[in-house]
């Protein structure tokens, strides 16, 4: 199967836990509720996707005691998973994610092979090269700015450092992905870096082809070569865990697209995805259907219409 879209990130062991409120230093607080999950920013956005009917390879590196089950279950979803690569010697990244009642989070993150990804002399092109799009998100800034000189061609690049945009990316190393990526994604607190690191004042003076800014319970706006598109948040039930949420909304916008809709309306679609996965604790415990999207997005969508 030829993908729509092929996704550079993290396939993790998730450890979500749930807390009444943060311990102070040198403290410790009850665990009310603790979940293990397949997670990860490549596999949430890759199942996501290829659950609402797009074509979807995850392009990343696993150690030998990723699970079976976990495997198996992106197959079952017809994830593209011949460049899911098992390495020895190594262990799958893994996330421990704590909640508060407030919904802030914090977590502990085990980098994993993709955190070293240019010293394992591999190089995972091939789903890339037939795919239109193109999504980087965690990972080493070095490999994946090697990778964007390699896939420039007819595809669109997608940049998406997440939260190790605080991190792991630099000044330098951030221009250079910047430079060569067509499409630009961060949620409201990883913009402040992004902002800093090109100098800068604001979000909006940020010019790609689509620069996309997601803000929680507040919506997200988009910038369409400077133009502004505020996107409304589309509520569901009662929040119960944020965990998936910005990855849901990835993978929303490019089902909206590989389905023909417009960029703006694809926006609105990835709002509505990224409604349901909040309200179940763990960022694929609660995948829509394609049908149940559009039916929370229809109203948006028939707004702009």
């Amino acid at each position: 199967m030829r993908p729509f879209l092929s996704v550079y990130g993290h396939v993790s062991i998730d450890q979500i836990i749930s807390v009444k409120e943060f311990p102070e230093n040198n403290t410790s607080v009850d665990v009310m509720e603790k979940t293990l999950k397949m997670g990860g920013t490549a596999t949430n956005i890759a199942f996501i996707a290829a659950s609402l009917g797009t074509p979807t390879a995850v392009c990343a590196f696993v150690g030998t005691d990723f699970p079976k089950e976990f495997e198996d279950t992106l197959k079952e979803k017809n994830v593209i998973t011949d460049e899911l690569i098992k390495l020895k010697d190594h262990y799958t990244s893994m996330a421990m994610i704590i909640n508060n009642s407030d919904m802030d989070q914090k977590v502990l993150f085990m980098q994993g092979p993709q955190g070293c990804a240019s010293s394992l002399n591999i190089e995972l092109t091939k789903n890339a090269r037939r795919s239109e799009y193109v999504h980087f998100s965690t990972g080493e800034p070095k490999y994946y700015i090697e990778l964007m000189d390699k896939l420039k061609g007819n595809r669109k690049i997608v940049f998406d450092p997440a939260q190790e945009i605080h991190e792991k990316w630099t000044n330098g190393l951030f221009e250079k992905a910047f430079e060569r990526s067509d499409i630009l994604f961060c949620n409201e607190f990883e913009a402040r870096s992004a902002i800093r690191y090109l100098g800068v004042t604001s979000f909006s003076e940020i010019r790609k082809e689509i620069a996309v800014c997601t803000k929680g319970s507040k919506g997200s706006e988009a910038y369409f070569d400077g133009r502004k598109v505020t996107v409304p948040v589309i509520k569901g039930r009662k929040v119960k865990d944020p965990t998936g949420a910005g990855d849901a909304y990835r993978a929303g916008f490019y089902s909206g697209l590989f389905r023909k809709h417009s960029h703006e309306e694809s926006l609105i679609i990835a709002s509505a995805t990224s409604s349901f996965i909040v309200e179940a604790v763990g960022a694929l415990s609660n995948v829509p259907t394609w049908d149940e999207v559009m039916e929370r997005a229809d109203r948006e969508l028939t707004r702009i219409s």
